[in-house]
């Protein structure tokens, strides 16, 4: 790496689904470049794998990989040379992930991160996650669990996943921040909401919008994990935006 270049400043920002973590990402970003800061915005979500990575995942691992969401689903790998393009001063293409596909975007739809980005802004509703103990994965936490993975194998595999390049990823984080929802029952509102406002924007028929059935089995794909973060993090996030159940701030604290 050329030392005569500085590398930018990641900003990790954590959030339920539904918390408000891209639309906060995105105003900073705006008020940064502003001010003439050269900022990029790369979401977890945009690292997922393809959908036919996915479906190799399914078959070989566990049929439960074929949906977006756990580590795992992620190509972490992706990211860290996005990371280290950016570090050493070179411009790195953003993968844009597609949800009403379920598949990656095509390459001519990405963006990118100008070689001189002072400010990467990391969000995503695992960012900064660590892996739980061992004894945790144990008892199900959900129907999800107790009735599609009742040996364990999909949590456990996903877990080690977590343990793996992920933490190599968020090592890389220079601040972290945690958007703390005031429970996980919070969380199933919020992300029927967003869904809502998917189908208000995308209108009568659009593909890819779910049902509230459908959301309610969605989010328990990211229960375990969720819960987790929200027992974990707070002690050791550098900042901790504490949410009421219609999102508004209730409390901020430095760590």
């Amino acid at each position: 790496m050329d030392r005569s270049v500085r590398r930018p400043f990641v900003l990790g920002i954590c959030g339920a689904q539904g918390s408000g973590k891209s639309t906060l990402s995105e105003a900073l970003a705006d008020r940064m470049r502003a001010r003439g800061v050269a900022t990029a915005v790369l979401s977890i979500d945009d690292l997922y794998r393809t959908r036919a990575e996915r479906m190799a995942l399914a078959r070989d691992v566990h049929p439960l990989f074929a949906v977006r969401g756990v580590p795992g689903t992620h190509d972490v790998a992706l990211g860290l040379d996005i990371l280290a393009a950016l570090d050493a001063g070179r411009a790195a293409a953003l993968p844009r992930f597609d949800k009403a596909r379920d598949d990656r975007a095509p390459a001519d739809a990405w963006e990118a991160a100008p070689g001189d980005t002072a400010l990467l802004i990391l969000e995503g509703w695992c960012v900064g996650a660590r892996p739980e103990a061992e004894a945790a994965l144990a008892e199900p936490v959900n129907d999800l669990e107790r009735e599609e993975d009742a040996d364990g194998r999909w949590r456990r595999a996903a877990n080690a996943a977590l343990a793996g390049d992920y933490q190599a990823l968020f090592a890389r984080l220079d601040l972290l921040v945690l958007l703390a929802a005031p429970g996980f029952e919070a969380v199933r509102d919020w992300r029927v909401e967003q869904e809502h406002g998917l189908a208000r924007a995308a209108g009568a028929g659009a593909q890819g919008v779910m049902s509230d059935a459908e959301v309610e089995r969605f989010i328990r794909f990211y229960e375990r994990l969720t819960r987790h973060i929200l027992a974990e993090m707070p002690d050791r996030a550098d900042l901790v935006i504490r949410l009421g159940r219609d999102r508004t701030p209730l409390s901020i604290s430095c760590g």
